[in-house]
């Protein structure tokens, strides 16, 4: 009974293994600045990046790593996630990730990975750049609130 439990066991951790980061587990997109990616790997090559995720037009102090999946590298994204970080554009990437652990790395360092880039703003980083030739046009992303409390000795001030 041992023995049929025990080889259960090593046959349910090899399929495991062996299926590992190759389901798709969920689907999502972030937006963000992107400021790291590079090609990394001593055995398998893989594009890794670092996506710094905004909310409400600020930067969150939640990161994001993701990978271009080895299994099918789009020449396009990579080129448009080089092109984002170099020139600092606020991006929209739009990924699935895996289930499992990639014990190998062969597919990517992280279990995120990018299927589509789309760029929102490129001058996201730069709009006051102090060209005054340039009309500068956007839109409103989000408010910000203020709440000033009665903590503050010098409140009445605020409210003639």
């Amino acid at each position: 009974m041992k023995k049929r439990i025990g080889v259960s066991v090593l046959i349910y951790a090899s399929l495991t293994l062996l299926s590992s980061c190759s389901e798709n587990y969920s689907n999502g997109e972030r937006i963000g600045v992107i400021t790291q990616f590079s090609e990394t790997g001593l055995i398998w090559k893989s594009w890794e990046g670092h996506l710094n995720v905004t909310q409400t037009g600020m930067n969150s102090s939640v990161p994001f790593d993701f990978s271009i999946d080895n299994d099918k590298p789009d020449q396009q994204i990579i080129n448009r996630l080089d092109s984002a970080a170099q020139y600092g554009w606020k991006v929209k990437l739009v990924y699935h990730e895996t289930a499992g652990k990639n014990w190998f790395d062969n597919r990517g360092e992280t279990s995120h990975f990018i299927t589509k880039v789309e760029v929102l703003e490129k001058n996201f980083g730069n709009v006051f750049n102090g060209n005054q030739q340039q009309k500068i046009s956007g839109k409103i992303i989000d408010t910000i609130y203020v709440v000033i409390t009665p903590d503050n000795p010098d409140y009445k001030k605020f409210f003639k």
